[in-house]
């Protein structure tokens, strides 16, 4: 038989295959050049040519530096909220045990995501002077923080929160204790210990639920 009706004939992508590959090889190389030049530093035209592309195969996906470098920031966050969410799907929401996780995600965040921390700060930096660039910002963020909500919304039912405390809230407190302790971390290692965000989380669900006690129960 001829060698070539042996061999399996490779499968061809379909457009959608073919574009969602292409995103992720500008994003990989992104986050690379990024991470080297920082987002000011880095060139759009440098970006394409490090994934391979040439740039209009980059405005194809993203319509600019900064969408690109948002869609990044919003996948970083995602990832991260997964990881959240598998914390508190293994151990009660408020209990030790996720507290004690999330505390060594922010660790293993802190410590070892060193590139992405000092980025964000910068086209936060960028976006506060330019309040187009800010208003994108806001709205990407809110994408990982919602999945954030519905995982803490549902953790609160099941715990019988009380309705007043809105997971909104709750999600936002969360995601500004965990980015704010990366940051302080990152300046001065020693002041954050893997312990003090599991702690701050204990404290926190502690208040939500003393909140929903009846009056009279709160110290029994």
């Amino acid at each position: 038989m001829n060698g070539e009706h042996d061999a399996p004939r490779r499968q061809r992508l379909t457009r959608a295959e073919a574009k969602a590959r292409t995103r992720t090889l500008l994003l990989d190389a992104a986050a690379r050049i990024f991470a080297r030049k920082g987002f000011t530093g880095a060139s759009v035209e440098e970006i394409a040519e490090a994934a391979g592309f040439s740039t209009g195969a980059l405005y194809s996906n993203f319509d600019s530096k900064e969408a690109l470098f948002l869609e990044l920031l919003s996948d970083r966050q995602n990832d991260r909220i997964a990881e959240a969410a598998r914390a508190l799907d293994s151990h009660e929401a408020g209990t030790g045990e996720a507290a004690a996780e999330l505390g060594r995600l922010l660790i293993d965040v802190a410590d070892k995501d060193i590139d992405f921390a000092p980025l964000q700060a910068e086209f936060w930096l960028y976006a506060v002077r330019n309040p187009q660039a800010l208003e994108t910002m806001a709205a990407k963020l809110r994408e990982p923080r919602q999945a954030l909500e519905q995982v803490i919304s549902t953790s609160m039912a099941e715990r019988g929160a009380p309705e007043e405390v809105s997971a909104e809230a709750v999600a936002t407190v969360v995601a500004a204790l965990f980015q704010g302790l990366v940051r302080l971390r990152r300046i001065d290692p020693s002041s954050v210990s893997e312990e003090l965000f599991a702690q701050a989380l204990t404290w926190l669900f502690a208040g939500i639920n003393a909140a929903g006690a009846p009056a009279g129960t709160e110290g029994d």
